[in-house]
């Protein structure tokens, strides 16, 4: 099943979007889509903590009150992965859409072949998100871990931490090669940076690229290696201008 949220607080808007994921859903009914429809962002936000998150959201970005950019950061601050899709009538927001880290941002009147497109890539990233993952082996035995729940890894006293979206830390066995041996299914995926001797961060939670250090959207800094700073802020870039990303 894919849950989708659309949030606009103009009637005829939501009404004419809803029935375009509607007739998305009947092209497609291998995917079980369920559209839930919301005209302000408190009533998503209410929503995703009563039900859980959705599995993809389109927002309006201008409403009142609760804005589709504040109410994507609001989401993101709740643990939030899901893609978010931006509509709006205006390309002015389209830069602050990046700090929501939005998947894709569309301008009215949305073309029907041009919303199943982006929604077939969304679609698209979400499986891949949810089968990329690794195996993690530890004292309590073996544990499955999805890549995007991955925050960033660290090597302390010759173990790997993997420190995980819901706050979670997760410690491996006792490291026998190097580190970037050891973390190299987690560099073969190019949502991860190595940062340093003994970090690498999944670039999707990061925030800012600082002078030593890359901040995370939980508030945590990341130790970034001397020299690193520019590689870093290209990586980070590229990650998110050069190809919609969740």
């Amino acid at each position: 099943m894919l849950r989708i949220a659309l949030c606009d607080d103009n009637r005829q808007q939501r009404s004419a979007t809803g029935k375009l994921l509607l007739d998305y859903g009947a092209a497609r009914p291998h995917l079980a889509v369920r559209v839930s429809v919301f005209s302000s962002g408190l009533e998503v936000l209410d929503a995703a903590e009563e039900a859980g998150d959705f599995d993809l959201y389109v927002l309006d970005v201008v409403m009142p009150g609760l804005s589709g950019i504040q109410l994507g950061m609001r989401l993101r601050e709740m643990g939030s992965v899901s893609p978010i899709i931006y509509l709006t009538v205006s390309p002015e927001y389209a830069v602050d859409s990046y700090a929501t880290r939005a998947f894709h941002y569309l301008m009215k009147p949305v073309q029907p072949e041009t919303l199943f497109q982006v929604l077939d890539e969304a679609v698209a990233a979400l499986e891949k998100k949810r089968k990329a993952c690794i195996a993690v082996k530890s004292r309590e035995g073996l544990r499955r871990v999805r890549l995007d729940e991955i925050l960033y890894a660290e090597l302390a006293e010759r173990v790997v931490r993997y420190h995980l979206s819901g706050g979670d830390r997760l410690e491996g066995m006792t490291v026998r090669g190097s580190f970037q041996e050891e973390v190299a299914p987690l560099l073969g995926d190019p949502s991860f940076f190595l940062c340093g001797a003994s970090f690498a961060v999944n670039l999707f939670y990061v925030t800012a690229v600082e002078k030593g250090a890359l901040l995370l959207d939980n508030g945590k800094r990341v130790p970034l290696s001397r020299g690193l700073a520019a590689k870093a802020k290209q990586r980070w870039s590229s990650y998110w201008l050069d190809t919609p990303r969740m």
